[in-house]
C-alpha cells in the first residue's frame, strides 16, 4: 500500500519563485498542491496572475491554508514569513521558507542587513539552514527549514569544499552574475528591460544582504576568519547565477589536486557536478542542477565558477530538494530533470 501524497500549499503563489514551486510540484508524483495563496486575490484563477500555470486549473485563496497541510512554502517579502511560518510550525505542518526570515543565526544581524527588527527571533534557534548538500543530516524532520538565498547557494557550493578541508585562508572575492528574476516582480525601473538590455551593471557593493549569509555559512563549513568581499551584478537574462570566486588557499595544490578536493566532495551528489570546463548558465536553465569549475591560477590562488538557476536551485528546486529530504521522500524526487538548451 502507498502512501498518500503530501498535501502542500504555495503561499505567495503569485510572484516568481512560488510560481516556479507549483511548476515543479504540478509533476511531483509525492504530493498534492492542496492550495495556492496570495494576498487581495481570494477566488481568482491562479492563471489570470500566472498565464503559464492556466492549464492546472488552480484557484488562489487570500485565508490561511487549512489544518491538514503537511507541508508549506513561503514565498513572501522580508518580514512577512516569520509570523505565517511560527503559526504553521505550531500545527504541525513542515514550513520551507524561500524568504530571508529564518536564514541568519545572528538575530542581530536581521535589522543590520534587512531594515527591520526580526518579528520572530525565536525561530532562528529552531530552523534549519537548508543548503541541503551541507545540512542533509539536520534536514531529516525538520519543522521550519530557512531555504537558502541564490547568490549564497552558488558562492557556498564553489566554496564549501576548500572550506571543510579547510584550505581557504586570507580574502576572498565572489563576483556574481544573476538573471534579473532573482529581484522578484515588484522590482523597480532599475530593474526594467528598457535599463537592463545590453548592459551589464554591478549593484549593492559592500552592502548586499546576502553577504552575511554567505560569511555564515563559510564559517559553518570551518573558514570563520575569511575576509569576504561579494559583488553581485544583474545581467540582462531572465534566469541563472554565475559566480567567479577568487580565493587564497593555505596549500599550494596542483590543478589535479584541486579537481579532486571537489570530485571527492560531490562525486555522489545527485544535483551538483564537477566540469572539466567553465559552465554557462543555460546548462542549469529550469534546473535544480549546479555546475561546479576549479582552476588553480598561480601558487596558492585558485578561480572557482559555480552556476545554477536562481529560480530553481537557487530557490523553488531546492525548496523541493529539502522537502524530499524533510519528509523521507528519495531525494531527487520530481526534479531529475535536465535543462532545456539552447
Amino acid at each position: 500500500m502507498t502512501d498518500p501524497p503530501l498535501r502542500v500549499a504555495v503561499i505567495g503563489a503569485t510572484g516568481y519563485a512560488g510560481g516556479e514551486l507549483i511548476r515543479l510540484l504540478a509533476t511531483h508524483p509525492s504530493v498534492e498542491i492542496a492550495s495556492v495563496h496570495a494576498r487581495d486575490r481570494d477566488g481568482m484563477p491562479l492563471g489570470d496572475e500566472v498565464p503559464q500555470l492556466a492549464p492546472l486549473g488552480l484557484t488562489l485563496s487570500s485565508a490561511d491554508p487549512c489544518d491538514d497541510i503537511d507541508v508549506a512554502f513561503l514565498a513572501l517579502p522580508s518580514g512577512a514569513s516569520a509570523p505565517v511560518a511560527e503559526r504553521l510550525a505550531a500545527a504541525g505542518t513542515t514550513v520551507i521558507d524561500i524568504g530571508s526570515d529564518l536564514r541568519l543565526r545572528d538575530p542581530a544581524a536581521y535589522p543590520a542587513w534587512y531594515g527591520i527588527e526580526h518579528p520572530r527571533p525565536a525561530l532562528l534557534a529552531r530552523s534549519v539552514y537548508g543548503l541541503t548538500e551541507l545540512a542533509r543530516d539536520r534536514l531529516a524532520g525538520a519543522e521550519l527549514i530557512a531555504n537558502p538565498g541564490c547568490y549564497p547557494t552558488a558562492a557556498l557550493l564553489a566554496l564549501a569544499p576548500l572550506a571543510e578541508a579547510g584550505l581557504l585562508v586570507g580574502e576572498v572575492i565572489v563576483d556574481a552574475k544573476s538573471g534579473v528574476s532573482g529581484a522578484g516582480k515588484s522590482a523597480g525601473p532599475a530593474f526594467a528591460f528598457t535599463e537592463l538590455v545590453g548592459a551589464t551593471a554591478a549593484y549593492g557593493i559592500g552592502g548586499h544582504r546576502h553577504t552575511p549569509e554567505i560569511s555564515q555559512g563559510l564559517a559553518a563549513a570551518g573558514a570563520a576568519d575569511l575576509r569576504l568581499t561579494f559583488v553581485p551584478h544583474l545581467v540582462p537574462q531572465a534566469r541563472g547565477i554565475l559566480a567567479t570566486c577568487y580565493v587564497q588557499l593555505a596549500d599550494d595544490l596542483g590543478p589535479d589536486e584541486l579537481t579532486a578536493v571537489y570530485e571527492e566532495r560531490y562525486g555522489d551528489e545527485p544535483f551538483v557536478h564537477v566540469t572539466a570546463r567553465p559552465p554557462a548558465t543555460k546548462h542549469a536553465w529550469g534546473t535544480n542542477h549546479a555546475f561546479v569549475h576549479a582552476v588553480r591560477t598561480n601558487e596558492r590562488r585558485a578561480v572557482v565558477v559555480s552556476v545554477i538557476d536562481n529560480m530553481g536551485k537557487g530557490a523553488a528546486g531546492q525548496a523541493i530538494q529539502n522537502m524530499n529530504v524533510a519528509r523521507g521522500l528519495p531525494e531527487t524526487t520530481g526534479l531529475l530533470g535536465t535543462a532545456v538548451f539552447p
